[in-house]
């Protein structure tokens, strides 16, 4: 029980060193517009509101808005979690490096479990919507349509950081636009009252009106949680950006501020402007928007989630890779795949680690899609809890007195959250814990047969030397 409650000791940057002898180190090329533009993109609002939200509506119907308003909420407290963890760790690590640190290294290995399993399912899930969005062009297969961009976003996270950050911005601001232009019309057409929002109803079989009952909108909070989920993607750029003791905590709950208005305010048109019930559960909001204007406006709409979802795949490939490359640099692998993983490029990419992250990406586009989504959401919120309980025990020891961004409301928020989330995993359903337990379980026999037998020199969490001093 020992490596589950205490802190491990952090350890200086040990990456694969260069010819000089010198670590490796990840260059501070972005500031808080560069890094909340990628941390934007990776939230990918349009992308989330085009692809994941039709979901939401088919089994919540007009109580998606809602859904998705209590786990913006319930993000607001996590966000403070990862504001104060990140300013305290601030690690390409993330979310492992800071529940490592804090929570023990069985704690951080099964948080990297988690999140890896999050930062590999979550891109091919956004990039099968490609095909959907092409539709007014070009007709494709929706697993091969994901698979390319899968590919072609593993190419261009092999590009310098700065390059990127301005790729996705010119790309974020096409699908700000789209959503904006989804909100407009949806208002404009209204059909129903603010009412609506909280009528709790779904189109059932047979043309009959069902009712969402409370028990439906818990279990569809993991979904929810997970549509803004992208925020933490500052947390995993902190040893990229410039200031992290200041910018990361701001770039975090800048960016779930604007995500939350730029996915919700869509929601809440679409709810109230849908012609009826059935159209509004069957989700096609293209269709929408077509009836709502033209076959003109319907298409430009189209266009633009396209280039979101690109957009989003870009920029998730950009985070994941630096996920694999802290955990070699913190030796989480036999040595040969630790050497392989903290390759740099020319560009300064850990380009080993996004080959990794990009190609079996596009091999999960061939996976059922209902799969991917369930265990993505027991994923996120176990992954949420237990940084709660790194956040719960960042105030102890020497961290105490640490300089870092401290949340308000300090114990109250992490407790509260870890109530809330233990009982939103209770209620999802039970093939989806069964798929997540079973990997965790598999990676904790890796991690009692292997890491810990060689607790000195493997699972060695490490912060940059810069930011330590």
């Amino acid at each position: 029980m020992t490596d589950t409650l205490r802190p491990v000791e952090t350890a200086v940057l040990d990456a694969a060193p260069t010819a000089s002898g010198n670590p490796q180190k990840l260059k501070r090329s972005i500031g808080i517009v560069g890094g909340t533009l990628l941390t934007l993109s990776c939230v990918t609002p349009a992308s989330t509101l085009f692809v994941v939200v039709p979901d939401l509506f088919g089994s919540l119907g007009t109580a998606t808005a809602l859904t998705i308003a209590i786990g913006s909420l319930l993000c607001i407290a996590v966000a403070f979690c990862y504001s104060e963890l990140g300013t305290l760790i601030p690690s390409a690590g993330g979310e492992y490096a800071m529940v490592s640190t804090l929570a023990g290294r069985l704690a951080g290995w099964l948080v990297f479990v988690l999140s890896l399993l999050v930062v590999m399912i979550v891109p091919p899930v956004i990039a099968m919507g490609t095909a959907d969005y092409l539709a007014p062009i070009v007709h494709l297969n929706a697993s091969m349509a994901g698979a390319g961009v899968m590919l072609l976003a593993t190419l261009a996270g092999l590009l310098d950081l700065r390059a990127n950050a301005w790729i996705t911005g010119v790309f974020l601001v096409l699908e700000v636009i789209a959503a904006a232009v989804v909100a407009v019309l949806g208002f404009a057409h209204s059909e129903r009252g603010a009412g609506s929002l909280v009528s709790m109803q779904v189109a059932g079989s047979g043309g009959h009106t069902d009712t969402v009952t409370a028990m439906l909108v818990v279990s569809g909070l993991a979904i929810a949680l997970f549509v803004t989920q992208g925020f933490s993607t500052a947390v995993y750029l902190s040893e990229e950006l410039e200031n992290p003791r200041r910018n990361v905590a701001r770039t975090v709950l800048a960016t779930l501020a604007i995500s939350s208005v730029i996915i919700l305010v869509p929601v809440v048109a679409i709810t109230m402007g849908a012609s009826d019930l059935s159209t509004l559960t069957g989700g096609d909001i293209s269709s929408m928007v077509t009836a709502w204007s033209n076959s003109a406006v319907g298409t430009f709409v189209s266009l633009c989630v396209a280039l979101a979802i690109i957009n989003a795949g870009i920029v998730m490939v950009i985070q994941n890779s630096r996920v694999l490359f802290a955990s070699a640099r913190d030796k989480a692998w036999p040595e040969p795949v630790n050497k392989g993983l903290s390759r740099l490029g020319r560009f300064g990419s850990p380009w080993v680690a996004t080959l990794l992250v990009g190609i079996p990406g596009a091999a999960l586009c061939f996976v059922n899609l209902d799969t991917l989504y369930g265990v993505t959401g027991v994923s996120v919120t176990a992954m949420y809890l237990l940084v709660a309980v790194a956040a719960l025990l960042a105030r102890r020891g020497r961290h105490r007195h640490t300089h870092a961004w401290r949340m308000p409301l300090w114990p109250a928020v992490p407790v509260l959250l870890i109530a809330v989330l233990a009982y939103i995993l209770s209620q999802q359903e039970t093939t989806y814990l069964l798929w997540t337990g079973g990997i965790t379980a598999v990676a904790t026999l890796y991690w009692a047969f292997y890491l810990r037998p060689r607790r000195d020199t493997r699972w060695l969490v490490s912060i940059p030397e810069d930011v330590q001093a």
